[in-house]
Parts: structure tokens; sequence; C-alpha cells
């Protein structure tokens, strides 16, 4: 039976027993002299010919990760810490002006924060972290003299996520869905627009608030529509304008004045006696420090103009994984969506897309996008839970949660993003033209007043096109059968598609 050796980072998780977030793909080495590859629960495990094995050492299966299995920094980091780092430093001496050397190098730097005993390179050209063609990147980067390297990576070492280049992301970037979305709006009149503004907000208010089953009151569904109203407006990345927002959209007795200093966790009741855990929050101790990279990333991002569906994917699920405050983090984690995509200039003035009925019809996509990075997470963080819910987690965890590999929800938020644009932005403005053609007609049958025409079709539309008994008799005991039937089929007509 042929064996396969472990190459790559598998090299290093089978040698030191580390436990990691998997990587995306998983790389080994046969015997014969053929490359094949299998996707095993999500994650692409590739078999390479007996030729490419890297060599015994340290750097070589550094180098080897690097070139086929790509940047995962989570995992760097726990190997960082448990290689021979005198072996390291020997291998990069050398490659002294080898790309692949002088990346190591730098990422160990970078994530430990520690310097190896090496002196500065003091020629040759800059070679980029990160390869264009397989990630997103800072369009400009850093040039970091000691290892002539260009750090165009998308974060700081406080947050840092990573997003690779793959098919679904380089359809994106062939489809430009903002000029999609300006045809689909140049079609209708601009006062219905204007019009469509008001649904859209109140759509999307339901909707995000339905995501996490809650039935909020008028008042808070009003503050949660005010609150979108300013989307466009002003940069809500700061850590008081966020606070504000908590503030805004939750039960007073549940505001927070900074960060929760609480562990927090998501989880659904079993039996009175057991809970069902989902994901495990950031300690609250590590907050400060990752929020304020998240926020550095967001001006990043913004300054190195990314794309704006990678920028607000970045952002948007960052902080929803971070969760910083005791609750509102979902619907915060959805306004800023909408905040940043229209402060990129990639919605229409005067549009705004519903994205959260996209995910409310979606779910399972919804979901896979949040589990991709929740599941594997719970399996390596060791907590207690006491009899009253209360959790402690033991151990450091920050790692986990500053360097993210979000490329699942940069494809998760562009997949979202499309649907409302074809779907829901365009069933919202259909739907107020055949109001308005069926409003018309029935005034031409009975010149009613406006509310009891728009009561008139919302009945029927709640009842399969047709008024029931009890509801006319309620409300319209006054028109006759002949009325009724005439207005009834109106309805139909104006919106059987």
């Amino acid at each position: 039976m042929e064996t396969h050796r472990a190459a790559g980072y598998e090299y290093f998780l089978a040698k030191h027993r580390l436990q990691t977030i998997p990587n995306w793909q998983k790389s080994f080495i046969g015997q014969s002299g053929t490359k094949n590859s299998v996707v095993e629960d999500g994650y692409l495990e590739t078999i390479y010919p007996a030729s490419y094995w890297p060599g015994d050492r340290t750097g070589d299966h550094l180098e080897f990760a690097l070139k086929y299995d790509g940047i995962n920094l989570a995992t760097l980091c726990q190997i960082f810490e448990v290689v021979d780092i005198d072996d390291l430093c020997m291998w990069i001496q050398l490659k002294p002006t080898g790309r692949y050397a002088r990346k190591i190098w730098f990422l160990y730097e970078f994530l430990t924060g520690k310097k190896l005993p090496l002196e500065d390179i003091t020629q040759g050209n800059y070679v980029k972290l990160l390869e264009e063609e397989r990630y997103y990147t800072a369009s400009h980067g850093e040039n970091v003299q000691r290892y002539r390297i260009v750090n165009n990576l998308l974060g700081t070492s406080e947050f840092c996520p990573v997003v690779r280049r793959t098919e679904k992301l380089a359809n994106m970037e062939q489809n430009d869905f903002f000029h999609r979305c300006k045809e689909i709006v140049i079609n209708y009149h601009p006062e219905l627009l204007k019009r469509a503004l008001n649904y859209l907000y109140t759509k999307e208010t339901k909707s995000s608030f339905e995501i996490e089953h809650i039935t909020p009151s008028a008042s808070r569904t009003e503050k949660f529509i005010a609150l979108l109203a300013t989307a466009e407006k002003q940069d809500f990345c700061t850590k008081d304008l966020l606070i504000n927002i908590q503030n805004t959209i939750v039960d007073q007795r549940f505001q927070n004045t900074d960060y929760r200093k609480v562990q927090n966790y998501v989880s659904e009741t079993i039996s009175p006696y057991l809970q069902k855990v989902h994901y495990i929050c950031p300690k609250p101790e590590d907050l400060p420090i990752l929020m304020e990279g998240l926020l550095a990333t967001h001006h990043k991002l913004k300054q190195e103009c990314v794309h704006p569906i990678i920028h607000a994917s970045i952002i948007s699920y960052g902080f929803v994984f971070l969760h910083p405050f005791e609750d509102g983090n979902g619907r915060i984690h959805r306004f800023l969506i909408h905040n940043i995509l229209s402060r990129r200039g990639a919605v229409p003035k005067g549009i705004m897309f519903p994205v959260s009925a996209a995910i409310l019809k979606n779910p399972t996509l919804y979901n896979r996008s949040l589990e991709s990075y929740s599941t594997p997470l719970l399996q390596l963080i060791d907590y207690e839970l006491d009899e009253i819910g209360h959790m402690t987690v033991s151990e450091e965890t920050g790692t986990w949660y500053r360097y993210i590999d979000m490329t699942t929800q940069a494809e998760a938020l562009y997949a979202f993003v499309m649907k409302t644009i074809e779907e829901e932005l365009k069933e919202e403005l259909d739907f107020l033209v055949n109001y308005d053609n069926a409003k018309r007609a029935m005034q031409d049958i009975v010149d009613m007043p406006d509310h009891r025409i728009n009561l008139f079709i919302r009945l029927c539309l709640q009842n399969n096109g047709r008024l029931s008994a009890k509801k006319r008799e309620s409300h319209f005991s006054f028109l006759t059968d002949e009325e009724v039937n005439l207005m009834q089929d109106t309805v139909r007509k104006g919106y059987q598609s």
C-alpha cells in the first residue's frame, strides 16, 4: 500500500502534534510520479509526486507551505512557537536573497514580535509578500528594508485577515455589480425610487431582526430604520460610533459603554441542564487590541481601495466574530455591510441593498459562512460552563481571532449582494409599480381614500388575491359584490407575475 508523507503545514502539524484551524489545502508527498487532488470535508487534499519532497529542514517545509499551501497566518503562528530557531536562521542564511527565505523571515518577526539574530539585507530587489494573482492585497504596500519585502497584507499585526483569489471571487470582479444595479434602477421613475427607499429600509430592518428570531417593538424598528438612513452619510467604524449604534438598537438595559467585560458565547438550550455551544467569542481582555486592529484594518482597506465586497466582508464578519458587545452584534454586523458599501460608492445614490432579506431567504449559505470559521474554532478552545452558564476560557486564544482566512465569507457576501440586486431590489421596485397600476385601476372602479385602497390590496395579497368574508364584513361592507369582484380581479392581474 502506498504511503504518503506529510509536507508543508501538515508536516509541522504531524511532527509537533499541533492543533489549528485547518488550512484550505493539505499537502502530502506520494511515491508515484503523478499529482492527485480530492476534496475531503470541504478541504482540498493534494498528493504530490515524490520529486516534490522539499527536504527535512524547517525552512524546507515552510517554503513548500508558502509555495503550495498558501499563507496561513494562524498556522504559521503555531509553527513558529515550536520550530528550532537556530535551524531556521541557518536555513535563511543559506538563501540570503531567496524570496521565500525573506518572506518566512518577515512573517516570523511580524507574527511573533521577536527579532531573529540576522543582519538586515542591504541589496537586491524588493519582493511582494503576497502574490497578487493568488490573494487580495494592499495595492501600495509598505517597503520593509530589513528583509527587502513589500508588506502588502490587508491588515496589521493586531488583526490581519487573508482572502484568496478563488474562481468565485474572480467572477465577482468580472461582474460589475454596481453597473448591474444601475441598469436595473434606470428603468424606474425617480419618484418611485424615492418611495422604494423607505420600503427597502423597512424590509432590511425586519429581515435583520428576523434573522435573530427577534420581534422588535415599533420604537426599536423605527430606530433601526433611522440608522440605515444614515449609512451613506458617515464612516461608523470608530469605537465611539459603534458604541452609539449598539446603544441605539438594543434594550437600554443591555447598552454598553465600552467593549464587553464578560466572556461571551453563542449557544442553544438543549435541556434545562444542558447548553450546546456554537461559538466562543474572544476573551474580553483580548478585545481592545483586536478591535483596534479591526478598525485600523478598515482604514487601511479604505486607503488601499481594496474591492468593496472584500472590504465589507472583512470588517462586517470580523466584527461579528469578535463580538465586542453583549447584545446587538449581528445587527451591527449587517449594518456595517451597508455602511461600507455605501461609503465606498458601491451602491447608487438613493438606493440600498436589502442584504438581510437575501440572507433570510438563504439561511444555509449564511450559516455556512459563519460555521466555516466557528466550527473548527470550537475544537481548539478549552472552556468550562458553571451552573448559571458563566463561561471560563483557560488558555491564550487571541491568535485564532487575529488571523482569519476570510475567503469563504467574501464569497458569501458577494453571493448575497448579487441575489439582493437581481431578486430583492427588483422585486421591491416591481411591487411598487404593480401597486401604482392596481391603485389607479381600482380608483376607476370605486374612488376610495388611499388608506382604504392600501388596506384592500394588502388584505387580498395576504389571502391569495381574494378578500375574505370576515375582512370584507369588517372593513368593506359598503362595497357591492360586483365592485369587490372587479377590485379583486384588478389586484390579481396586477400581481400575478
